[in-house]
């Protein structure tokens, strides 16, 4: 998901360096790109039934924060413009936060949607259960046949 996140980004700087007016629509389109990877990976992995995915996700999230700010700044640097070490401290921030949450809310979605999305399974599923265990007594049993 870093890489994703970074090469969007350095692709929109480059069109945006190129042309600096009229990239609302691109940038729309990009974010609207990164939302979808997010939700379809995380319902793919909802729907396959990934043992731990909550806890995989919210690590995915926090990784790409961190690594697609180093890649997007490194990109930015070596493609588009002079980008340097300077704007990594405001990539870290700002840009690692917005690029945690552009994976973690549309996960938590798709981790939500995926398990529904095969009705025939949760339908098959109900069959399989084992029976629910008895509670035990608080009191012993009788071995004196009373």
């Amino acid at each position: 998901m870093a890489v994703v996140h970074a090469v969007v980004s350095v692709v929109v700087a480059a069109l945006k360096a190129a042309n600096p007016t009229g990239q609302s629509v691109l940038e729309a389109i990009s974010l609207a790109v990164l939302v979808g990877v997010a939700a379809v990976w995380a319902a793919v992995d909802g729907w396959r039934e990934v043992p731990d995915r909550g806890r995989a996700w919210v690590l995915a999230a926090l990784i790409t924060g961190v690594g697609s700010a180093v890649l997007s700044t490194l990109g930015r640097g070596l493609f588009v413009d002079q980008t340097g070490a300077g704007q990594l401290g405001e990539a870290l921030t700002g840009g690692a936060a917005f690029s945690a949450l552009l994976v973690l809310l549309p996960a938590g979605l798709g981790l939500l949607v995926g398990p529904r999305l095969d009705p025939d399974r949760r339908a098959g599923d109900d069959e399989d259960e084992p029976a629910p265990r008895r509670k035990p007594s608080p009191r012993p049993r009788s071995t004196t046949g009373e």
